[in-house]
């Protein structure tokens, strides 16, 4: 009995981590728009500090869903947005440098794109144009 009751304490404490969960693109479907999640270098994440796992298609989904007040701000463990110049790879978005420029479209046609080094998002933003933000302008603007 005291084993069953250590197993489960100790399933309990796992499905209530707070970390990263894979989005499998092409079948994970969208928390917001519920869109299914295919476009690697925009997808976006949500974990709460619960463990759950929300998963976005596009990250004006996830700016979006938290301004529609969807999930309170104390109840976020962390917040994930793909960076734009490594496919798959999900970075801190508050730290993250947002750039919104036509030329590089993102799913929901916001043209929003992130960058984990803002030197990366000003080197693409000579390139392509476009408007820099970071995470508290990016959610005032998008309101």
């Amino acid at each position: 009995m005291r084993i069953l009751v250590i197993s489960f304490m100790m399933l309990l404490l796992i499905s209530c981590e707070v970390k990263q969960q894979p989005i499998e693109y092409g079948s994970d479907a969208c928390h917001f728009c519920k869109m299914t999640i295919v476009d690697k270098q925009h997808a976006s994440e949500l974990v709460t500090n619960k463990g759950k796992a929300f998963k976005f298609d596009a990250i004006e989904c996830l700016v979006n869903y938290i301004n529609a007040g969807n999930v309170e701000t104390n109840e976020i463990g962390l917040l994930l947005v793909s960076n734009y110049p490594e496919k798959d790879h999900l970075v801190d978005a508050k730290t993250a440098t947002y750039l919104i420029s036509e030329k590089i479209p993102s799913p929901m046609g916001y043209n929003l794109s992130a960058f984990e080094k803002k030197e990366e998002a000003e080197k693409t933003q000579k390139a392509k144009g476009g408007q820099i933000y970071t995470w508290n302008e990016l959610i005032e603007k998008i309101k």
